[in-house]
C-alpha cells in the first residue's frame, strides 16, 4: 500500500496542469467561496441530504431554502412550497420536463385520446440539459431556430407556431449559455394565453432559470418571468452558478402541489422513517445545501443584489471597453440601453454615454435602478471580430486569440452560436463575483495583446491603429511581451 503522503503527492502534482479556476471565463460555476462557508463545508462533508432521519437540522435548512427561493420567485403563498434541492439544473430540467409529460398524458388519457407522442418546445439556443430531456424521456424535441433578430434566442412568435395538441409544454430560458440574454418569459405567456382562448390547449412553461433565476429577482426586480407569469408551472436553477455556491447543487420548485404528480413521487421508509422522494438522484452531500443557506443568511436580498450589481457593472465595462476599440463587437445586448439591441456605431456610442450617466447617478452599488437604463441579461459580455476589422484582416482567427489568451492564464472559449447561425462565432466571459475591475482592465489588454500576436504570425500588425481615438491608449495598448 502506499504511503498517504506519496499519494496525495502524485494527484497533486497531476492537477497542476488544470487552469486557474479564478481566470477561467468559460464557466457560469462559481470558483471562490468565503472561508466561512469552506469551513461548513468541510465540516459537513460525510452527510447525506436523504437521510434525514439522522440529519434532522439539514432537513430543517432544506425548508428554509425553499421557502427562501418560493417568496424570490413569487410562488404562491397559500401553501408551503412544492420543490426540492437537486445536484444541479440539469437535473431541475430533468424533473421539470417529467413532471410536464406525465401531467399532459394524465390529461390525454382521461379524455381518451392518444398519449404516445409528447413533444416539447424550446429554442436552438438551449443548453444540453434540454436536449437530454426530450431524448432520455421519449419526448419529441421541436426546436425554434434562432435568428439576429430574435437575439439568437427564443422566437416566441415561431414557438407558436409549433404547438398543437401533443405539446406537453415549452421550456423558455432565463439567460442563454450563448449570449446571456433572456427569453421573453411573460411575452410567451401572453401568447399561449391568447392560444388557450382561441383553441382550449392550456400549453404550460417551465422556466429554465440556470443562471439567471438568481440574476434577476435582484439586479431587475421589475422583470416578470416568475410564477406572478400565469402559465408558468415550474423553474429550475443552479445553486452553483450565481447562487454563489460550490458544484454541485441546484433547485426546482413548481407552482403548487397539483403541478408535481403523484406518480413521480416515492415513498421510503427504509431509511429510519418516511420519505418522499421525487429526485432522479438519490444520495446527495448535504454540505453544499448548508452553503447555499450560509449564503441566504449571510447576503440577504441586500448582499445578493449588490453581487449581481457589481457583476453587471463589470460585465458593461468589458463590452464597452471592447467596442472601443474597434476591432470588436459585442453579441451580448447587457451594456446597451434597454431597447437597443444589436452593434452600430450609434449602439457604441450609447452604450459608452450610459455606462457614464450611470457610474455619476448611481448611489451606490446595491442600488438596482441603474439596470432600468439597461437591457435585460446575465452578466455575460459575447463578443467577435467587427466586419470592419474582418475586411481589413481577412486571415484573424478568433480560435487563435482564444488559444493565445491561456498564455495569459484566461480560459475564454471560441465557439459557434447555435445551428443555422453557426456561422457566427463568439469568444465568451462570464463575469462572476470574484472577478474584479483590475481583472476586466487585465483582460481587455491581453485581448489586444492576443489580437495583436495573432495578426504578426499572419504577417499583420496592429501598428497602425489609433488607439487615441478610442480613449483607451494606456488601459487596452497591448502591452510589450515579456519572457
Amino acid at each position: 500500500m502506499m504511503p498517504a503522503r506519496n499519494a496525495y503527492q502524485i494527484v497533486h502534482d497531476s492537477l497542476l496542469f488544470d487552469g486557474d479556476p479564478t481566470l477561467n471565463c468559460a464557466t457560469f460555476l462559481t470558483t471562490w467561496m468565503e472561508p466561512e462557508a469552506e469551513k461548513l463545508i468541510m465540516e459537513n462533508l460525510g452527510k447525506n441530504r436523504v437521510d434525514i432521519d439522522e440529519y434532522e437540522a439539514t432537513e430543517r435548512i432544506h425548508r428554509h431554502c425553499l421557502a427562501f427561493l418560493a417568496d424570490l420567485w413569487r410562488a404562491p403563498k397559500n401553501e408551503p412550497p412544492t420543490g426540492t434541492v437537486v445536484v444541479g439544473s440539469s437535473e431541475g430540467i430533468m424533473l421539470g420536463g417529467l413532471a410536464l409529460k406525465w401531467r399532459w398524458r394524465q390529461r390525454r388519457l382521461a379524455e381518451g385520446k392518444d398519449a404516445s407522442k409528447p413533444n416539447i418546445i424550446f429554442g436552438a439556443d438551449a443548453q444540453v440539459a434540454l436536449e437530454k430531456t426530450a431524448r432520455y424521456f421519449d419526448i419529441e424535441s421541436r426546436l425554434v431556430p434562432v435568428s439576429e433578430d430574435s437575439r439568437y434566442s427564443l422566437d416566441i412568435h415561431k414557438a407558436l407556431e409549433l404547438v398543437d395538441e401533443n405539446t406537453i409544454g415549452m421550456y423558455v430560458i432565463l439567460g442563454t449559455t450563448y449570449t446571456g440574454h433572456f427569453e421573453q418569459v411573460a411575452e410567451m405567456s401572453a401568447l399561449l394565453e391568447k392560444l388557450k382562448q382561441e383553441t382550449g390547449l392550456d400549453i404550460p412553461i417551465h422556466v429554465d432559470g440556470a443562471s439567471g433565476a438568481f440574476v434577476a429577482p435582484f439586479a431587475f426586480p421589475d422583470l416578470k418571468w416568475g410564477f406572478d407569469v400565469p402559465h408558468v408551472v415550474s423553474i429550475s436553477t443552479s445553486g452553483h452558478k450565481f447562487g454563489l455556491t460550490y458544484p454541485g447543487i441546484g433547485w426546482v420548485l413548481w407552482r403548487g402541489a397539483e403541478y408535481l404528480p403523484d406518480d413521480l413521487t416515492f415513498e421510503l421508509a427504509y431509511l429510519g422513517g418516511l420519505e418522499k422522494t421525487f429526485t432522479l438522484n438519490f444520495s446527495h452531500p448535504a454540505c453544499f445545501l448548508i452553503a447555499q443557506y450560509y449564503n441566504f443568511i449571510r447576503f440577504g436580498r441586500q448582499g445578493y443584489t449588490r453581487i449581481m450589481n457589481s457583476c453587471l457593472i463589470n460585465a458593461r465595462l468589458l463590452s464597452v471597453a471592447l467596442e472601443a476599440t474597434g476591432i470588436y463587437q459585442c453579441i451580448s445586448d447587457i451594456h446597451r440601453p434597454r431597447g437597443m439591441l444589436g452593434y452600430s456605431e450609434e449602439s457604441r456610442v450609447a452604450a459608452n454615454q450610459l455606462l457614464l450617466d450611470a457610474a455619476r447617478n448611481v448611489k451606490s452599488v446595491g442600488d438596482s435602478s441603474m439596470n432600468h437604463a439597461f437591457n435585460y441579461g446575465l452578466p455575460v459580455c459575447a463578443f467577435s471580430f467587427t466586419d470592419k476589422f474582418k475586411a481589413e484582416h481577412p486571415m484573424a482567427d478568433q480560435d487563435v486569440v482564444s488559444t493565445l489568451l491561456r498564455v495569459r492564464g484566461w480560459i475564454i472559449p471560441n465557439y459557434p452560436l447555435p445551428p443555422n447561425k453557426s456561422d457566427v462565432q463568439v469568444l465568451r466571459v462570464v463575469v462572476k463575483e470574484a472577478t474584479s475591475e483590475d481583472m476586466i482592465n487585465r483582460l481587455v489588454r491581453d485581448v489586444m495583446w492576443a489580437t495583436q500576436k495573432m495578426l504578426e504570425a499572419k504577417g499583420q500588425n496592429l501598428a497602425d491603429q489609433d488607439w487615441r481615438q478610442h480613449g483607451l491608449h494606456r488601459q487596452c495598448h497591448p502591452r510589450e511581451e515579456t519572457g
